[in-house]
């Protein structure tokens, strides 16, 4: 095809628009240097491709990713035209300079050139990216002029932008009033609703469509895992491998789900997904297989992580792999592996961002690794062209913090380059409890209330300091102010996965079906771990009440009563893995190292900070956290 094409080249009488099949042969092909040759055989004759050619050189370099050439052609075309700006337009907005697509379009529109179905969708697709709401109810003004809202393509871009704008009525509108509408029209909308949290909405869109494809099911499935709805996302992820369902997963889809799995640590769900990964041959998708260390990181299987890390092609271990695995290792409490992991990365010769800054900062100071997280901190922006942000200052103050130098936490914090956020003043908070040093915790506090006002978290922590400290009139003006702020204490809950369900425990919980026997085994384990030398830690039981009280109400908490439920329903040789919704407190730390070596269980508990490995009578934090 290409030979016959180019034959005429190389007699006299060939006429300049017979350069047009040529160019437009080349676009996509990556062929540039061919492109480059024939553009210069129509330079050496002297001829200036008018506004037919020129579109087509400007669409063949355009998909050759010389996006300066192609603007070249386009400033120095003497004929401008429609298709000649469509041309630009789109090659433009494929490589993401929105603004200057927006003055190719009004410069389009200034000249008396009309708009038509392909110039529309990549001018509201830049509307879109500039997050530019008042420019895209002027062009959407344009097309009403001209009878082009109705057209499909036009229609459902417009939706489209409205959604990505955050105009969700508008958008509503124009699917309502468009004749005819295309799977894409539904997806758009589906998706907008999702984003905001509109669920009842997505769901009655979805069930309507009278055809959905695999962006659509993908779109529910990735909107319920975002919001936290692990369980719908697994439950409609379910339906797609039914056998009479219209639709199978792909790899977008399964990176949809397995966040659900990771959310409610729901190990097992993740594996039989893996196992269909495998059978579909989708396990060699770079991104699935990092979307997997994610999932098996956060649902405690470190193990099965790692083995997915190195199952990775070496030459197609990107930048987020590697972020991933350094992560895990950080969440699990595994410094010297987290650091041993950057070190293979630069060896590899990928370049850090600060996504790997924030695992690896986070990996030294969840394992006590001061002198080296502080040198890497130091060596970010000299070595590494990383500039720290504010969750590495908070990194770092946390990694001074749980070593026990206070002051040098508040004094990094001094003199940071920009304003202290939540997350700075959080981790001083979290330091100041764990060292006990009231002042330093007020400090931080009351720096909390002001950037934070509806977080509870703060006002319980300094709370507990103030009783632990027998400071009851401080407790009850916090208490108080929170209830005239009315401001809600986010209650402790745990969960734990049996026989493919999530079950969920409150502190004091007596709602579960199995509640009796819990409480019977949890009332005859003090006696069993205080023979193994435990004394209670009353401190954490905050209230203003005697010491049996106290011990009562530790007793009861999320985590136990999960752990509980957990040996009463699986062999001795079972692994419980425990989720909690804050962090563990000292006492239960204490208490699930000596449940361990009673059972004899592996014990595994993720809390809101890191992952906790409970074996034999001790933990993997070294009680350091």
């Amino acid at each position: 095809m290409l030979k016959i094409l180019l034959q005429p080249l190389y007699q006299n009488s060939f006429p300049p628009s017979s350069y047009a099949p040529i160019f437009q042969y080349l676009i996509g092909k990556n062929c540039l240097k061919l492109g480059q040759q024939v553009h210069a055989h129509l330079a050496v004759r002297g001829i200036y491709p008018n506004g037919f050619v020129a579109a087509k050189i400007v669409a063949m370099y355009a998909s050759s990713g010389e996006i300066d050439s192609a603007s070249r052609i386009f400033d120095n075309a003497t004929e401008p035209s429609s298709l000649l700006y469509n041309a630009m337009i789109r090659a433009l907005t494929l490589y993401g300079i929105t603004e200057r697509t927006i003055q190719i379009y009004f410069q389009m529109h200034s000249l008396g050139l009309r708009g038509d179905n392909f110039t529309y969708p990549f001018v509201f697709k830049s509307c879109a990216d500039l997050c530019d709401i008042w420019l895209g109810k002027c062009v959407h003004g344009s097309i009403l002029r001209c009878g082009l809202v109705f057209d499909i393509y036009v229609g459902t871009s417009l939706i489209d932008m409205y959604v990505k704008c955050g105009d969700l009525f508008d958008a509503r509108k124009q699917f309502d009033e468009m004749p005819v509408r295309d799977v894409s029209s539904w997806n758009a909308l589906i998706a907008g609703y999702m984003k905001d949290g509109l669920f009842k909405y997505a769901e009655e869109l979805f069930e309507k469509m009278p055809t959905r494809n695999i962006v659509s099911w993908t779109a529910m499935i990735s909107g319920y895992a975002q919001n936290g709805l692990a369980d719908k996302s697994l439950r409609l992820f379910d339906k797609m491998l039914d056998r009479d369902s219209e639709v199978r997963p792909n790899w977008v889809t399964i990176m949809s789900v397995l966040p659900a799995c990771a959310h409610s640590a729901e190990l097992e769900r993740g594996r039989k997904i893996h196992s269909f990964v495998r059978e579909t041959g989708l396990e060699k998708n770079p991104s699935v297989q990092t979307a997997l260390i994610a999932m098996y990181a956060k649902c405690g299987s470190l193990v099965d992580a790692r083995l997915c890390f190195y199952q990775i092609n070496p030459k197609e271990k990107k930048l987020v792999a590697w972020n991933t695995m350094i992560t895990a290792y950080a969440s699990h409490g595994c410094g010297q592996e987290a650091v041993s992991t950057f070190e293979d990365m630069i060896r590899a010769g990928v370049q850090p961002d600060g996504i790997t800054f924030t695992g690896l900062l986070s990996g030294c100071s969840h394992s006590g690794l001061v002198d080296v997280g502080l040198r890497y901190f130091d060596r970010m922006s000299s070595v590494y062209f990383v500039e720290p942000r504010h969750d590495h200052y908070a990194c770092v103050v946390d990694l001074l913090g749980r070593a026990g130098r206070l002051v040098d936490a508040y004094n990094l914090i001094s003199q940071m380059p920009m304003e202290a956020g939540p997350s700075i003043w959080g981790s001083l908070l979290a330091a100041g409890r764990s060292h006990r040093n009231l002042e330093i915790a007020e400090l931080a506090a009351k720096k909390l209330f002001i950037l934070e006002p509806d977080n509870s978290g703060n006002y319980v922590v300094l709370s507990n300091m103030y009783a632990e400290a027998g400071m009851w009139e401080e407790v009850n003006d916090l208490r108080i102010q929170l209830k005239s702020q009315r401001i809600m204490k986010n209650p402790g809950c745990s969960w734990i996965e049996f026989e493919g369900k999530a079950h969920l425990f409150l502190g004091g919980d007596t709602s579960h079906p199995q509640a009796e026997q819990i409480y019977i085994f949890l009332e005859a384990l003090p006696a069993k771990i205080r023979a193994a030398g435990y004394m209670p830690d009353t401190t954490f039981a905050l209230h203003d009440v005697s010491e049996e009280e106290k011990e009562q109400n530790l007793s009861s908490h999320s985590e136990r009563l999960a752990i509980a439920f957990g040996i009463l329903n699986t062999s001795p040789d079972t692994v419980l893995r425990v989720t909690k919704n804050l962090r563990i407190c000292g006492d239960c730390h204490t208490v699930v190292k000596l449940i361990s070596k009673i059972y004899q269980r592996e014990i595994i508990v993720r809390d809101v900070n890191r992952f906790h490995h409970f074996k034999d009578g001790s933990c993997s934090c070294r009680d350091y956290w």
